[in-house]
């Protein structure tokens, strides 16, 4: 039986997803980050159908968002959205130190994925830990920098003003490159990386991802560890084919 333990870890809020009877035993793990808006029981699909395969799922909510909302407005909680990517990334590091203190990682099998915003926080990761042995982005980009930039300025055309100067918005730029994947392929280091998009994305550009596909090709020996899977027509959800196939990415490289 598929188990759903809700708990807490070092303060984060976690729902962690795993067979009953394996509960306690070294797993491989995969941490999987929701969108922005969203929260962490909105991919217990995708975690059930891992932990059926002998996985451990970790299902986070990040800063204010789910049980981390608090008295956040949605005005606020979009200003802070690249603070939110930042503190995803310590809470990986913290949930990926508590598991190895409980050894809970079998043969140090630990994988990220997540949506949009999880899907950047993924990117982000893969530019600072090592440890990290495979990867799934759905429908995030690669290229943090650049969608800061296009976030800022659809905001300009939007509100017609930012309650940032301009010196505080090119210091964001500035932080964002040393967590951007896109100016830091090296640190690929061959490891197994999954994208799926839908074409028709409004929300996050779908050549953010394709294009850096197509450059991080180059920079693995055997082709088969990077895929692409693009589905056209498709807007910013994602779509049952894209958890099945990032389930079966996660059975084949982790």
């Amino acid at each position: 039986m598929i188990g759903v333990s809700k708990e807490r870890w070092n303060d984060i809020p976690v729902l962690e997803v795993v067979e009953d009877i394996k509960k306690h035993e070294a797993l491989p793990v995969l941490t999987y980050f929701h969108g922005f808006t969203s929260a962490k029981e909105h991919n217990l699909p995708l975690a059930y159908l891992l932990a059926a395969k002998g996985y451990r799922v970790v299902l986070p909510d990040s800063k204010f968002h789910g049980e981390r909302q608090g008295e956040t407005t949605d005005e606020e909680r979009q200003l802070q959205f690249f603070n939110i990517v930042a503190q995803n990334l310590k809470d990986l590091a913290m949930i990926y130190e508590y598991m190895l203190e409980h050894d809970l990682i079998k043969d140090s099998r630990f994988g990220i994925a997540g949506t949009s915003m999880g899907g950047i926080t993924t990117a982000a990761a893969l530019t600072k830990y090592p440890w990290i042995r495979a990867a799934a982005i759905l429908m995030g980009s690669p290229k943090i920098t650049a969608y800061a930039q296009d976030l800022v300025e659809h905001m300009r055309q939007v509100n017609g003003k930012l309650p940032l100067t301009d010196d505080e918005i090119e210091s964001i730029y500035q932080s964002l490159t040393e967590v951007d994947l896109s100016k830091q392929m090296v640190k690929l280091n061959q490891r197994p990386l999954f994208f799926w998009h839908g074409e028709n994305d409004s929300v996050v550009p779908f050549t953010h991802a394709y294009s850096f596909y197509q450059d991080a090709i180059d920079y693995y020996e055997n082709p088969e560890n990077i895929r692409f899977l693009r589905e056209p027509g498709r807007d910013h959800k994602v779509s049952r084919i894209a958890i099945l196939e990032t389930v079966n990415w996660f059975e084949i490289q982790l």
